[in-house]
């Protein structure tokens, strides 16, 4: 497909469209004036804009900040584990894997998010659209890489799908594993949201599950739990901010309400727009995140770790090289996390430190990959009212 091109379904006026540039790829759905844009180095779809307005929340000033330094803006994949585990190792099949810190792709001593989210080696496998939807396909070669291999001994691929289809975005992966051991998954997705009226204290959370994980101070789960009724202070379904207003969120949440298909969702409510965040069965948490709302003219708490233990800091990566054509963002970056703030609702396959949490009894959900097998499985992002 050549740079700069359209694709449509059929001869004008089509409803769904891909159009690439450069490195990145412009999902279109006409009927409800959505479009998805998707860094294909990093198979992140960084912007959602319907109606000109971005149901993704971002903190970056343009698509080259991006390129240079991702960080957690639009929908970061999370791998080959999600958020923290409590030492410097993971369990796997009864064995202990041990990170060598001397790589640096992992923080010491509270690994955090794994090590892919900031990787450009995602390769384009199609892109293209029909009379139903608009899609991009791309490919993670994991075993390719000896440093990721060495720190997570286990050969797979990742293929992800990112698709528009009526006013939906859908981010499916599927994992192959490739070797003769079972594959542990513990991956997820970090997605920032803004409502674009008035700010967190104003919004609501319709929140799908039932128990709340009690955690540690550096934010781990220690195995005790509680409702999730009894941490919201009311009825999960009806959870005002205003609630939470002084209180900083890194919340894990499990034993998700399902329909019968058997996804769970969550949904953040202003007065005339929601975003409503779904995740197919093979997701078995929500993690909830946020920062506490600064005062007016006050500087935004920064960081994630907030009052965890302190992990190192990744090093700056290199600048990224480009030389294909400017891309500016689609949309302004009109809702600054420290003006509005945000949500982060995070949907894992698995809680927070959830293979060595398993490992020690305390967690009886870890999904595991047969060698030869395959795990797939989607999130969908709908927006009302933009």
């Amino acid at each position: 497909m050549i740079a700069g091109s359209t694709v449509t379904a059929d001869a004008a006026p089509a409803r769904y469209s891909v159009k690439i540039i450069g490195d990145i790829v412009h999902l279109r759905d006409n009927k409800t004036d959505s479009t998805v844009s998707v860094l294909t180095g990093t198979s992140n779809a960084y912007e959602f804009v319907v109606h000109g307005k971005n149901v993704l929340s971002m903190n970056i000033p343009s698509t080259t900040a991006l390129r240079n330094n991702p960080g957690l803006n639009g929908i970061p994949f999370l791998g080959p584990f999600a958020n923290r585990l409590d030492e410097m190792a993971f369990y796997a099949n009864g064995k202990k894997y041990s990170f060598d810190p001397g790589l640096g792709n992992v923080r010491s001593p509270i690994p955090q998010q794994g090590f892919l989210n900031g990787t450009h080696d995602w390769k384009l496998i199609s892109a293209k659209a029909n009379g139903n939807s608009a899609t991009v396909v791309s490919r993670l070669d994991f075993y390719r890489h000896p440093d990721w291999m060495k720190q997570f001994p286990f050969a797979q691929t990742y293929t992800m799908t990112i698709r528009l289809k009526d006013g939906t975005l859908e981010v499916n992966t599927r994992i192959d594993n490739l070797s003769v051991d079972p594959l542990p998954v513990s991956i997820g997705y970090h997605p920032y949201f803004a409502l674009p009226e008035t700010d967190r204290n104003h919004w609501s959370l319709d929140f799908g599950a039932e128990t709340h994980w009690i955690e540690t101070d550096a934010h781990l789960p220690t195995g005790e739990k509680e409702t999730s009724d009894t941490f919201f202070g009311g009825d999960h379904h009806n959870v005002p901010l205003s609630r939470l207003a002084d209180k900083r969120l890194d919340e894990v949440f499990s034993d998700l309400d399902r329909d019968a298909q058997g996804r769970a969702s969550v949904i953040i409510k202003g007065d005339t727009t929601s975003i409503k965040v779904t995740a197919g069965p093979k997701i078995r948490t929500f993690l909830l995140y946020s920062e506490i709302l600064p005062p007016p003219g006050a500087v935004a708490a920064g960081g994630r770790s907030g009052t965890a233990a302190p992990a190192g800091p990744r090093p700056t990566p290199p600048p990224v090289a480009y030389d294909g054509p400017v891309v500016p963002l689609t949309a302004p970056n009109d809702v600054p996390r420290n003006v509005r703030g945000f949500i982060a609702i995070e949907p894992m396959a698995g809680i927070t430190d959830s293979m060595n949490m398993a490992q020690k009894g305390l967690y009886n959900e870890l999904q595991y990959i047969a060698p030869g097998g395959s795990w797939n499985e989607s999130i969908w992002i709908t927006p009302s009212g933009f």
